[in-house]
This record gives C-alpha cells, structure tokens and sequence, in this order.
C-alpha cells in the first residue's frame, strides 16, 4: 500500500473522531505556543537588554580602582585611590585605539533652587563624557576646556533635576542651584535619556567639571573612575587590552603583580546579561515543554484505545492482504498528522500569545525563526516517538485473533 493511500486512511480517521483528536492535540497545542512564547520573550529580553547597554554607549569602557592590599588587609574598590590624573592623562596621550576619554568623580547630596530641593548625584567630568555616553544638549552647551581648568562652579542639568527644581516651567539657563551649599550657574540642560537597564534614572545627574567637584564638592585629588570609548565596537576588547597595558607601565607593576583597577567594556556587560537572560529562558522552555511530553502521553494513550477500538479492522485489512509494515504506517502517520497539526494551531497560538504579552504586559517579545522550526521538529518526533509503540501493537496483531474480537 502506497503512502499516499495511508495519509488518505489516517486523515479518515481523524475526521471520524474529531472532537477526540482535537483533545488529544491540546497537550501538543499549549506546549508549541508555550515554547514560542517563551523563546519570544527570551529573545526580546536579550535585544532589549543589548539594545539598553548600547544606548548608555556600545563603545564605551570604564576603568575603576582595583581591590588591593593595604597592611596585610584586603581593600574594597572603593577605597583604593589607584587612579590618578596622570593615569588620565597616560590614555588620552598613548592610546590608540581609544578616541575619547574622561576623568569622572561623583557626589550625592541636595540640589537647591529658591524653595524647591531635590536629592540627586553630581557628576565630574571633561566635556569628551558626552560624545562617549552618546548624550546631546537639549539646551544651552557644555563647559569646555578653559572652564575645567580653571575650575569654573558651572553646571549641566538632566531633565528630572530640571523637573523638580523648576517646576513652573520656566528656563534653567543662566540660574544658579546649589549643591551641598556650592553654587553653580547653570549653562545646559541635557536630552532626556530615561531609565537604564538596571531601573537607574539617566536624567536625575547633574555634570559639571571634574576638576570644581574635586576641589569643591570632594575636596580629593584621586579620580574615582576613567571612562573612554573605543574607536568601534569590534575593537573595545582590543582597547581593554591597550588601556591595561597603559596602566600597569604607569603604575609600575611587574609581571607577578596583580592589577590595581579593572577595565571593562560594555560588551563584557551585556555577555552577562544576555547569559542570565538565557539561562531563565532556558529554564521557561524546560517548564514549558513538560506540555509536550503531557501531549505526547496523550496521543500514546489515544493511539493505543484507537488500536483496540480498530482490532476487527486491523484484522480485515490484514486477511485482504495487508502486511504488518502497512498497519505499522497507517497507525504511525495517524500519530504523526495529530502531532503536526496539534503544532501547527500551537505556532499560531504562540504568535498571538506572544503579541498579548507585548501589547498588554509591555514586555520586548522577538519571535525567531529558529523557535518556530524547533516546534515543528519536536512535534514530529513526538507523534513518531509516541505513536511507535500503539502502531507496532496493531501491526503485530494475529489476523484471525483480531477477526475473532468483539
């Protein structure tokens, strides 16, 4: 018997028993919509986490304080004051790979105009940070140069500090806040960023030049970070590796000694991220595709009542000339059609699961290709895998004890 008359036979089947064939496709159902929308979120987190860490600057590396020994006593990165302007100045003049570089030390304390206050960070730092944390004026301009070095008590607010200290609306250009009792006249006002992959407002910061927050605010002549962007975002491990070298010759560190900063890229962060992002998606899919084994057991189950309901056919077919190999097929095929269009409904299922999710629940979703073939391919394997052992039941049947059952 050809495969086309088989196909023929098991879709005759199914059409007889359509209620039940639809039950049985329901494990098989849930668990292909459940395993596309959960790859779809996974994938949409993993691109809005990428997407997030690029904004706040994809070539942008930061060099921090290393954690050392002070008195036999291992000292945190915050205490070490391991980066110095010349560390500063060593990177802006040697490297090559790197095309911007800025000093940065920061403070909290209170932001004060009139009788409005708000609790916010200031940030020093050289007027090279915005071309590296690709940020814009949304008004006003930057301090320069000639400002920084003669520590000029000048400022550049984000949105929310504006928000909060003048909320009539009116212009901050040309006023004066305070800072911890410092003035500062304010000269811009910078392009509203929102929040940071780890919920961290961008736009609640004021910048001002790092050589006013050193003496003013933090009186210290140590940098608490340096921050720089490579010259792209093939070459920021390449740039790790020059600013580090840099660094140990300034520091005068031989070979058996262990660094006394850290350098990281953003391409280090987002690995971290996306590696996290993976494992729960992986876990999701596990959980999820316990519906497809759930599925598979039911069309195992199914297949095994269709075989006793069918006996006395199996037992005609095979006294007309039918052979095993052909009641293996016809059951086998059966198995498989209820799989494959149990996984067909659940592709569309999963596809619209996981514009709900996007629409209502605001969560980043990407559906791949990959997760939609994936489906497809575990649906068969489960009507071949689960549907064997029913099929083989039926086509090692004796013929005339199967003509015999009632």
């Amino acid at each position: 018997m050809n495969i086309v008359n088989l196909i023929k036979i098991a879709s005759n089947a199914i059409r007889l028993n359509r209620t039940r064939a639809f039950l049985t496709m329901l494990g098989i159902i849930i668990g292909v919509a459940s395993v596309i929308a959960m790859l779809a979120i996974g994938e949409g987190s993993k691109e809005s986490i990428r997407n997030n860490i690029s904004s706040m600057g994809s070539n942008m590396l930061t060099i921090r304080p290393g954690a050392g020994m002070m008195g036999g006593v291992r000292q945190g990165p915050g205490d070490m004051q391991s980066l110095t302007m010349e560390d500063y100045e060593a990177i802006r003049d040697e490297a090559q790979l790197v095309t911007n570089v800025s000093p940065m030390v920061n403070s909290s304390g209170q932001a004060i105009h009139g009788a409005n206050n708000w609790p916010t960070s200031i940030y020093g730092i050289s007027p090279e940070y915005l071309a590296i944390k690709v940020w814009g004026l949304k008004e006003g301009s930057m301090f320069t140069a000639r400002e920084i070095k003669s520590n000029a008590k000048v400022a550049v607010l984000g949105q929310t500090v504006v928000d909060n200290l003048f909320p009539d609306g009116s212009s901050p250009i040309g006023q004066t806040i305070r800072f911890n009792s410092i003035p500062f006249k304010v000269i811009g006002v910078l392009e509203e960023k929102g929040e940071s992959t780890f919920g961290q407002d961008q736009d609640d910061v004021i910048m001002a030049p790092y050589t006013a927050v050193q003496k003013r605010i933090l009186a210290r002549d140590y940098l608490q970070s340096i921050v720089a962007s490579a010259i792209s975002e093939d070459q920021a491990e390449a740039s790790v590796e020059e600013i580090s070298g840099i660094l140990r010759e300034n520091h005068k560190l031989t070979n058996g000694d262990e660094d006394d900063f850290n350098v990281f890229s953003q391409e280090e962060l987002i690995s971290t991220f996306s590696s996290t992002s993976e494992m729960l998606t992986v876990l999701l899919v596990a959980i999820a595709s316990i519906s497809l084994i759930v599925g598979g057991i039911g069309i195992m189950n199914i297949m095994y009542v269709s075989v006793k309901e069918r006996t006395r056919e199996i037992g005609l077919r095979m006294a007309v000339g039918a052979r095993g190999n052909d009641i293996l097929m016809q059951f086998l095929i059966e198995a498989v059609l209820i799989s494959i269009t149990g996984g067909l409904i659940g592709v569309f299922s999963g596809l619209g699961a996981t514009r709900l999710v996007a629409q209502f629940a605001g969560w980043p979703t990407s559906v791949t290709l990959y997760s939609i073939v994936l489906s497809f391919i575990v649906c068969t394997i489960t009507g071949i895998f689960f549907g064997w052992y029913p099929a083989r039941k039926a086509s090692s049947l004796d013929p005339i004890t199967a003509l015999r059952y009632e």
